[in-house]
């Protein structure tokens, strides 16, 4: 049995890039990887009916 990769982990440098873009301190990764997380979820639900299909992140 071979190993099971993750889709999108697999094919991040190839064929698709990063939702965020940023760098942080390992005091403050956590806090700004839930916020990402609260950004995207709110647009996402904000703005369903607009057909938004992708939120890309950059600080």
């Amino acid at each position: 049995m071979g190993q099971k990769t993750h889709p999108i982990g697999l094919r991040v440098a190839v064929t698709k890039d990063w939702q965020s873009k940023w760098f942080a301190e390992k005091q403050e990764f956590a806090e700004l990887l839930e916020e990402d997380r609260r950004i995207r979820n709110l647009l996402m639900s904000k703005l369903d009916s607009a057909a938004v299909t992708k939120v890309l992140i950059e600080r």
